[in-house]
């Protein structure tokens, strides 16, 4: 992943104080970010017809942009539970790698295994990305109070802007709710952008920004499933034969 900024610190002095830095490095960029794009999902979920109670359950339960955009709009073409349930779970898959990549960074002996499922459930690509990033460094012990301090102010956030952007509908323009929505993935990006001083792993970057518009031509309902099938399995097959031959360039260039 990554490089870590080198002023972040590599260890804390115990758990509560490692929650307690996950808390303050989400409240910033991460839970601004992801609380504008959900309270442009407020706004959506009014302007679909449903109830703030649904619109809250949908955010505790379901916590995946993607997934609850695709609920809101089945739900409003009438489908039927077995095709929302279908396609939110199709949604929901991309969730998978990240929570098996994770996972291992998280355990450690002697922690009750319902934490495990806990913190399962809270894996987003916000979290994942930085923790990808900062748990690596820290001790075992304070990897998953790090996690928990982070997605309890992401939570917090975006159920606060959920229910506020659900309330300011009146004042929010359709324009400017759905633009909202936005913030999110370009925010995805900036922070994937990082990854960009490796040049391995511009990879799958490229692959998916290449193959995306090209699937969307083909066809637009499978165009997103595809590009992440594809695109990231050709990054996974040619990752690790792309850095052998860029280290074998590096090595040849080196005086001998």
């Amino acid at each position: 992943m990554a490089r870590i900024d080198k002023a972040s610190p590599s260890s804390y002095p115990n758990r509560r104080a490692a929650f307690l830095a996950g808390c303050r490095e989400s409240a910033s960029t991460p839970a601004l970010v992801l609380g504008a794009s959900f309270l442009g999902f407020g706004s959506l979920c009014r302007q679909s017809g449903w109830t703030l109670p649904m619109s809250l359950a949908s955010t505790t339960t379901g916590w995946a942009l993607p997934g609850q955009i695709t609920l809101i709009e089945l739900y409003g073409i009438g489908a039927s539970a077995a095709a929302i349930l279908l396609a939110v779970w199709l949604s929901g898959l991309r969730l998978l790698p990240m929570t098996l990549s994770l996972m291992p960074f998280l355990r450690h002996p002697g922690t009750p295994r319902w934490r495990y499922y806990l913190a399962a459930h809270f894996i987003a690509i916000t979290a994942w990305a930085t923790c990808m990033q900062r748990c690596p460094l820290l001790p075992p012990e304070q990897r998953l109070p790090f996690f928990f301090g982070f997605v309890a102010v992401l939570w917090s956030f975006t159920m606060v802007a959920t229910a506020a952007g659900f309330l300011m509908v009146d004042w929010l323009p359709p324009t400017v709710g759905l633009g909202l929505l936005f913030l999110n993935p370009v925010y995805f990006m900036l922070v994937f952008s990082v990854d960009l001083a490796q040049r391995a792993r511009v990879l799958p970057l490229v692959l998916g920004a290449v193959s995306g518009p090209l699937f969307h031509l083909l066809t637009p309902d499978w165009s997103l499933l595809l590009t992440g099938l594809v695109a990231g399995t050709a990054a996974f097959l040619l990752e690790r034969p792309l850095a052998r031959w860029l280290e074998a360039r590096s090595a040849a260039r080196e005086p001998s």
